[in-house]
């Protein structure tokens, strides 16, 4: 059901903000004959979307989360952190973890897929400048499984050893003749190691593996 003000209310005031031409004015269409809703300003990037906010104060900022100039996240930042009282709803087609968490870490208050319907969309800045968090379907499960936790990290035997030789101070080439496997094959198994661990130098792979109990402490 699509919400409706209250008898004298006026209607919540939004700006959008979205590089795509052609995607603003779609929204405009979707939300133009909406009552209960004024769209009163619109920005073709994050910083534009900043000034607006600071100018107009409206109540929720519909942005998109990949913009020039300064993105969805930087916009929503800046924008939460500024005086003015105004909610940040998403509006984006990237559901990534890592999309995900940047835009939420920023404090939006929702974040919606642009496959969202009409009915949708509404309810959602509605509930946003009340400050409800509003998440799609979607981006709540990525979310749950997030909290719940990766699954524990494992190393072979073999990456183990390629690590424990790291962490010795040896060359993959030293460490091809300590194990008697090619430097090729070394680096091999540090590529997973590092894929696995999240990181991208051996010196961060013998630390975390180091701090997660996956390698004994020298």
């Amino acid at each position: 059901m699509t919400p409706t003000s209250a008898a004298g209310a006026a209607p919540l005031r939004i700006i959008l903000a979205d590089d795509h031409t052609v995607m603003r004015a779609g929204l405009v269409a979707l939300l133009g004959g909406e009552p209960t809703l004024d769209i009163v300003g619109e920005a073709s990037n994050g910083r534009e979307a900043v000034a607006l906010v600071e100018r107009l104060r409206p109540d929720v900022a519909l942005l998109d989360l990949r913009m020039p100039v300064l993105d969805g996240v930087g916009a929503t930042a800046e924008i939460v952190a500024g005086p003015a009282p105004t909610r940040v709803l998403i509006l984006t087609t990237y559901d990534t973890d890592a999309d995900i968490e940047r835009g939420v870490e920023a404090g939006a208050t929702g974040y919606l897929l642009k496959d969202a319907t009409r009915e949708q969309l509404v309810e959602a800045i509605h509930a946003a400048s009340r400050g409800e968090t509003v998440l799609a379907p979607r981006v709540a499960q990525r979310l749950v499984a997030k909290m719940r936790g990766p699954a524990p990290v494992a190393l072979t035997a073999r990456e183990s050893d390629v690590l424990e030789a790291v962490a010795d101070g040896l060359s993959n080439g030293e460490i091809g003749r300590r194990l008697f496997i090619g430097e090729a094959t070394v680096k091999t198994h540090l590529l997973r190691v590092f894929a696995k661990l999240d990181v991208n130098d051996r010196t961060r792979a013998v630390v975390v593996a180091m701090n997660s109990g996956l390698l004994k402490r020298r």
